[in-house]
């Protein structure tokens, strides 16, 4: 069973069945992209929430040295992008990763990646139908016409909003105005989120709370997809001139305002502080993966994939280094933890009219990276059903439009029934994970190959750097830093020291005696600090104005629960199983370096991948986890027998 698990598609036969089309309905893609239309497939996926959201609290947390992070981010890219192009350039047809891995582990494993990256490209949708939803809110809030009588159109918050979000803060906001805090007081975030669930119409006891725009997008973009290839192209084309025209303009003006004294001190938080945002700027640059996916739609792929793939990383990397500095050379770092930073500096140089002009092209970016995204998940689909793993309904191809047309129409509904109920961060960090779990499988599939003579090359080959010795190297400098600069850090991680938990941990956490007494104790507090208390107190604000040390002392000290005060044992030692995995597969890679001579580049990826797949935390492990078992459900049940390799007794 073992051996049947493991079967491999050789490149000859892969080659020679996208060739006859498949034969199963008769038609086949059409080549219509060169190189320019495939880099501006990565742009339009690459620039899109990363240079209009997360920009900003990434350089909240790192200062202008964020662009470091940027620059590491798009190296770590760049090692899976090199795999990513030798596989394209050897197997120039769809599937991406899932066809790479049919090749080089065998059909159970494709079918794990396959499955994975359904997960990542159906919630990479949700998540950013969810945040062009966002944006298109707001951007209608700030519509003002004085001859119309219009200022501002504004829809019900519990139609822009998912369910979940919605609940969380409704649930958030019970908490902290029991624990004292003003309604007026609360972040907006959470008051929003509030008053959509206390807003939303009801069928009993069921809110209707739902992401309405986001709904229209998603069914706008799958029409786009569904009527083809050449139009899909048109449209990406037209969105990314809008959005760089756009970068173009706000560096050409933001370089006049720049003040050098908000570049002093440049990291002000250190490498820590750098580093906080490695997931969220990391989101930004998935997407080029996705340009794989339309390879037999290619004039010449093994050519124009891997230049596509790295051009797409070059620019955006450019793009991504110069906006931070702009950003954080115009006002303070510490202003720009906002969701829209380059709307939010220009208003504070009051050049409303380029908050305006950012505003307008966020929309268009968000679309373009959606309808990469949306056209990349058919395909993958189509590549699973042409090998049997899927019913053949998911290969077929529109007579007269050239796309997977049936594979395009249910994605649609994979995508629009999530996005109305489904919360940002959770879809947002799945996705990364399943993304992640790509790049470091393809990387490893180029080491397996490496040195397999019976493998055909294509144009394109990743350059070839022994690591034997620069890999060992770098693990044991690591180890040594570790037990050097960052020597409490590192006991800390081994010996499971336990971590205080936050204040609005503690206070969302409290029951109902345990508020009574913690007020009481703010209480003394302030007596003994000479302060007047009134009955109205704060807890969560009160708490957040100590200092590190103050809060520290007063938590030791307080008689509520020792379980709300720290984080200790099990409930602790589960979210670090992730860098352990990581830290024992590093030393077994560190073996083979030494003993298969490896290449560097591949090696790098998998390692770097490998990291940033760990810092995600082990509950999107353990959501992943169930859907990696889910899709070998699946497998047993379908996949495993109609396979063409079981049903043509091809075992190569």
């Amino acid at each position: 069973m073992l051996q049947k698990l493991l079967r491999k598609k050789s490149i000859d036969k892969i080659l020679a069945d996208a060739e006859k089309g498949y034969g199963e309905h008769g038609s086949s893609l059409r080549k219509t992209l060169g190189v320019r239309d495939l880099t501006a497939f990565g742009i339009a996926a690459i620039i899109g929430a990363g240079i209009f959201s997360t920009i900003g609290k990434a350089s909240a947390d790192g200062g202008p040295a964020v662009i470091f992070l940027f620059i590491f981010t798009a190296i770590a890219c760049s090692f899976a992008a090199f795999a990513y192009a030798e596989f394209a350039s050897m197997v120039p047809v769809s599937g991406s990763a899932y066809t790479y891995s049919y090749v080089a582990f065998g059909e159970v494993i494709a079918w794990i990646i396959g499955w994975s990256l359904i997960m990542e490209y159906a919630i990479g949708n949700i998540t950013v139908a969810i945040s062009w939803s966002d944006y298109f809110t707001g951007l209608l809030s700030s519509i003002h016409i004085p001859a119309l009588g219009i200022k501002g159109i504004h829809l019900p918050d519990w139609m822009t909003m998912d369910y979940l979000t919605a609940y969380n803060g409704h649930k958030h906001a019970e908490a902290l105005i029991n624990a004292g805090k003003n309604f007026a007081n609360l972040d907006e975030a959470t008051r929003l989120a509030n008053n959509a669930w206390m807003t939303a119409p009801q069928i009993g006891d069921f809110h209707l709370v739902a992401d309405l725009p986001a709904l229209g997008i998603i069914i706008f973009i799958t029409w786009l997809v569904y009527r083809g290839m050449k139009e899909s192209r048109n449209a990406s084309n037209a969105m990314v001139i809008v959005k760089l025209a756009v970068i173009m303009l706000v560096l050409a003006v933001g370089v006049f305002y720049i003040d050098i004294e908000n570049w002093n001190p440049f990291a002000p938080n250190g490498v820590s502080g750098v580093l906080k945002g490695v997931s969220a700027v990391f989101f930004a640059y998935i997407g080029f993966d996705a340009i794989s996916t339309t390879a037999e739609e290619c004039k010449n792929p093994q050519r124009d994939l891997p230049r596509g793939m790295m051009w797409a990383i070059i620019i955006c990397t450019i793009l991504y280094v110069a906006i931070a500095l702009v950003l954080t050379g115009i006002v303070n770092y510490k202003l720009l933890a906002v969701g829209d930073p380059l709307a939010f500096v220009f208003d504070q140089i009051d050049l409303k009219l380029m908050s305006g002009i950012i505003a307008v092209s966020a929309v268009f970016a968000m679309a373009s990276v959606l309808l990469v995204f949306q056209m990349g998940q058919p395909r993958i689909w189509m590549s699973m059903s042409r090998d049997g793993l899927l019913p053949k309904s998911f290969s077929k191809i529109h007579p007269k439009y050239k796309t997977p047309s049936f594979s395009t129409i249910v994605v649609g509904f994979v995508v629009a029934v999530p996005s109305l109920f489904m919360n940002l961060t959770i879809v947002t960090d799945l996705c990364s994970i399943g993304t992640l779990f790509a790049f470091v499988l393809v990387c490893a599939g180029v080491l397996v190959l490496q040195n397999r003579p019976d493998v055909k090359r294509g144009k394109f080959k990743t350059p070839y750097i022994n690591a034997r010795y620069a890999i060992p190297l770098m693990f044991l400098a690591l180890i040594g830093i570790g037990f050097t600069m960052y020597e409490k850090e590192t006991k800390s991680f081994i010996f499971n020291t336990p971590v205080i938990n936050g204040p609005i941990k503690v206070v969302t956490s409290l029951n109902d005696a345990e508020r009574v007494i913690i007020k009481q104790e703010i209480v003394e507090a302030n007596i003994k600090a000479g302060i007047r208390s009134n009955n109205d107190i704060d807890a969560e604000a009160f708490l957040n104005r100590l200092t590190e040390q103050e809060y520290q002392d007063f938590i030791d000290n307080s008689s509520i629960s020792p379980l709300k005060k720290y984080e200790t044992g099990w409930e602790l030692f589960r979210h670090k199983i992730p860098m352990w995995i990581f830290f024992f597969i590093s030393i077994v890679i560190t073996y083979y370096c030494i003993t298969k001579s490896l290449s560097l580049i591949p090696v790098l990826g998998l390692l770097s991948c490998l990291y940033m797949m760990c810092e995600l935390g082990i509950s999107n492990w353990i959501g992943f986890g169930i859907w990696l078992v889910v899709g070998l459900v699946v497998y047993f049940l379908y996949g495993y027998k109609h396979s063409k390799l079981n049903t043509e007794n091809v075992h190569i």
